[in-house]
C-alpha cells in the first residue's frame, strides 16, 4: 500500500517567520501578519489545497541572545513583534470546514487550569479541529517576562511538563462524564451535577481542586504535537505525542531521529505506527526547471544574514555576534533548545558548519532542506525524503506567504495526488479523525489520558 503523504503549512503569527529579510519581497504579504484577511486568505487557500493544517510556531519572549539585546531583532523582525496565535483560530475555522490547526502553546508560563479552558473552546469552536504544540520555552528573556531570573534547566522543565500533562488530562479527560450534559428543557435541567467530578491533584508544580469549566468538547483532549528532539524530548514524544515536528538539514540527521521515538513508543507499550513524524522543507517550485531556479536566486537576494543569526542565536543560546561569518561552528551545550546546535554541529558527523553557510541556509525557511524544482522534481525528492526518514509528513515553511503556499496548492499538490501519494478529498470527522481513522475522535488507550476517564470521582483524585 501506497504511503500517503500527510502536509501541515508552517507559519506563525508573526512577519517572514523563518525568513528574516524575506518580508521585504514586493510580493510578501507577511507583514499584514495582524490583519484577519491575511489569515483567512491563507486558510482557504490551504482547504483548498487539502492540507491536514495549519502548524502555527510561537515563541514568548524576544530573541536577545544576538548581540545582548533585542535590537537586531527588532531591526529585521525575527519573530518580533508576534501576536497570539490562538486568536487567529476562531475566524480561520469560521471560512473552513476541514482543515486543522496545530497551535503551538508554551506551558512553563500558565497554569493548566485556564489554559485547559482555552482548549476546549477551541476545540468546540472548530468542530474538533484543534491541536496543541506542547512546548517547555527556551527563551531566558521569557522567564525574565515572567518574573524569573531565567528558565528552568532543560530536564526540569520536561519534569514540569510531565505533571501539566496530568493535570490538563484530569480535567479534559475525567472531570466531566460523557452525558453530564442533558439540554433537558422538560425537567429544566442543562448538566446533571452527579455526573460532574471534582478534580483534586497536589503535586510538586501544580496544586488544584476545581472542576473543569468547559463540557466536553468533540475531541476532548486536542490533538497532541511535540516538537522536543533531545533526549529528554523524545521520551516526552514517546509518552505523549500523537504527531512529532522535527527539523533538520538532511535525511541524515532526521532519520536516526524518528527510529529513535519509534523505538522509545513502543517501549511505552504504545504502537510505533500511531504516532505522526512530520519533518520541516521547504519547497520553491517553478513551471520550468529554469523558473523554479530562478525563483530561488531572487529569493536569496533577500536573504538577511543578521535577521537568520539572530533566530539561530536565539534557538541555541549561542551570540553568533561574536562569530567571524567564516568561522566554523563548534557545539555548545547550555540550557536553550538542543535541536537547532545538535543539527549543525554533530547531528551529522560528515558535514560542518560555518556561521555564513548557516546564516545562508536559515535565511530560507529555517534549518530544513530547501528543495527547488517543478512539480516532477519535487515529488520526486518529497517521495526520496519519505523513503530515506520514514516520516509520515512534512511541515512546509515558506519563503514568501501566501506565494510559496499557492505554488504548492496550485502546482505540487495535483502532482502528488496524480501519483497516489496525497489523498484526493478530505476524510470526514475530528482532526484526529482525519489522522488516524474514523471513529478515533478520542485518544485510545494506552495512551497516558485514557488512564484519567472513570467510572467513580475518586478515581480522578491524585494519587
Amino acid at each position: 500500500m501506497t504511503k500517503q503523504i500527510r502536509l501541515n503549512a508552517f507559519a506563525m503569527n508573526c512577519v517572514a517567520h523563518q525568513s528574516p529579510g524575506l518580508w521585504t519581497h514586493p510580493e510578501d504579504r507577511s507583514s499584514d501578519y495582524n490583519r484577519l484577511p491575511y489569515w483567512l486568505d491563507l486558510a482557504r487557500t490551504l482547504e483548498r489545497g487539502r492540507f491536514d493544517g495549519l502548524f502555527l510556531a510561537d515563541v514568548l519572549g524576544v530573541y536577545d541572545v544576538f548581540g545582548g539585546n533585542p535590537d537586531a531583532a527588532l531591526r529585521n523582525a525575527a519573530q518580533v513583534p508576534v501576536n497570539d496565535p490562538l486568536l487567529l483560530v476562531s475566524a480561520m475555522a469560521a471560512v473552513t470546514e476541514n482543515l486543522g490547526f496545530g497551535v503551538t502553546c508554551t506551558l512553563s508560563y500558565e497554569p493548566p487550569y485556564p489554559f485547559a479552558r482555552r482548549m476546549s473552546t477551541l476545540d468546540h469552536l472548530t468542530d474538533g479541529r484543534i491541536g496543541w504544540n506542547i512546548v517547555t520555552g527556551y527563551l531566558d528573556s521569557a522567564a525574565k517576562g515572567m518574573g524569573k531570573a531565567s528558565q528552568n534547566a532543560h530536564d526540569d522543565r520536561y519534569n514540569v511538563a510531565e505533571e501539566y500533562m496530568e493535570v490538563v488530562y484530569k480535567l479534559w479527560e475525567g472531570s466531566w462524564e460523557d452525558d453530564a450534559v442533558q439540554r433537558d428543557k422538560a425537567r429544566g435541567i442543562f448538566t446533571e451535577p452527579s455526573r460532574v467530578h471534582r478534580v483534586q491533584h497536589y503535586g510538586e508544580n501544580y496544586t488544584l481542586d476545581a472542576i473543569h469549566l468547559s463540557e466536553p468538547s468533540p475531541q476532548r483532549t486536542p490533538v497532541l504535537y511535540q516538537a522536543g528532539t533531545s533526549l529528554r524530548g523524545k521520551l516526552f514524544a514517546a509518552q505523549h505525542a500523537e504527531c512529532v515536528f522535527m527539523s533538520g538539514p538532511s535525511a541524515k540527521v532526521i532519520a536516526p531521529r524518528v527510529a529513535a521515538i519509534r523505538a522509545l513508543t513502543a517501549e511505552t507499550g504504545r504502537d510505533p505506527s500511531e504516532i505522526l513524524m512530520f519533518s520541516m522543507m521547504t519547497v520553491i517550485l517553478g513551471r520550468t526547471e529554469e523558473e523554479a531556479a530562478a525563483k530561488h536566486a531572487e529569493y536569496r537576494r533577500y536573504i538577511n544574514h543578521e535577521g537568520a543569526l539572530t533566530l539561530m542565536s536565539g534557538w541555541t543560546g549561542v551570540d553568533f555576534s561574536t562569530y567571524d561569518l567564516d568561522q566554523k561552528v563548534e557545539h555548545v551545550h547550555n540550557e536553550a533548545g538542543r535541536t537547532a546546535m545538535d543539527n549543525i554541529t554533530h547531528a551529522d558527523p560528515d558535514r560542518t558548519w560555518t556561521v555564513r553557510e548557516v546564516a545562508e541556509h536559515v535565511g530560507i525557511g529555517g534549518i530544513g532542506p530547501i528543495v527547488v524544482g517543478t512539480p516532477e522534481q519535487v515529488a520526486n525528492a518529497i517521495e526520496d525524503w519519505v523513503a530515506q526518514t520514514d516520516v509520515d509528513g512534512l511541515n512546509l515553511a515558506f519563503a514568501i506567504s501566501p506565494g510559496s503556499f499557492e505554488d504548492i496548492v496550485d502546482l505540487l499538490v495535483p502532482e502528488l495526488t496524480r501519483r497516489g501519494i496525497y489523498k484526493s478529498a478530505y476524510a470526514h470527522g475530528t482532526l484526529r479523525e482525519k489522522l488516524f481513522g474514523a471513529g478515533r475522535a478520542r485518544l485510545q488507550a494506552p495512551h497516558p489520558a485514557s488512564s484519567f476517564r472513570p467510572a467513580l470521582p475518586s478515581a480522578i483524585a491524585a494519587e
